[in-house]
């Protein structure tokens, strides 16, 4: 079955490439964003683009322990192995649970009529990057150095290109750029 999804990751890093600090905290990011700021970065443009959410069970328990569950009107997926249902507080929104391989999961979105998939996480991420079926990146730079965390990007057997599609920089200092992941006869990586 030939899959005719798109996959995206946004995804917010540090100046030295983490995505959270040790214990997930994400303090340092939330302390960069000017407070008196209306910019979104073109986060409310690209969820408007995109048909669901997917991420995996660290993610889905950081943004569910946010005062306000932020994907009021998305379906999510979560990957987990051992987590099933939703918190009681979360039941209302469509929030769904897969334990099995991102190819598996694939098909499932495209049965459901998912075209445009949110990739969020950087377990997720580096899931899909491996699997060579995330599309595009956006990733924005933050200007801190928080000198260790959880990096978004992990060892990779081999190279894995990218092309660049644009990059802004913004008022606040962040500079936020996207890239395609450049396939060479079918995949990302050199042989």
């Amino acid at each position: 079955m030939t899959i005719n999804i798109k996959f995206y990751g946004y995804i917010a890093t540090s100046l030295d490439g983490y995505i959270a600090r040790p214990n997930g905290k994400l303090d340092w990011l939330n302390d960069a964003a000017p407070k008196d700021s209306k910019e979104d970065y073109g986060y409310r443009n690209f969820m408007a683009s995109v048909d669901c959410v997917l991420m995996g069970r660290a993610s889905f328990e950081k943004v569910a322990s946010f005062p306000e569950w932020p994907y009021k009107d998305k379906r999510v997926f979560v990957l987990s192995r051992t987590m099933k249902d939703a918190p009681k507080d979360l039941e209302e929104y469509q929030i769904d649970f897969f334990s099995g391989a991102v190819e598996r999961l694939a098909v499932e979105l495209q049965t459901l009529g998912m075209r445009n998939v949110y990739v969020d996480g950087g377990i997720t991420l580096q899931s899909f990057i491996r699997a060579e079926m995330l599309d595009e990146i956006i990733v924005t730079q933050i200007p801190v150095l928080i000198g260790k965390g959880l990096e978004l990007f992990s060892d990779f057997q081999k190279d894995i290109k990218l092309e660049l599609i644009s990059s802004q920089s913004f008022d606040s200092g962040f500079v936020q750029s996207r890239y395609r992941f450049v396939a060479e006869k079918g995949r990302y990586f050199d042989e």
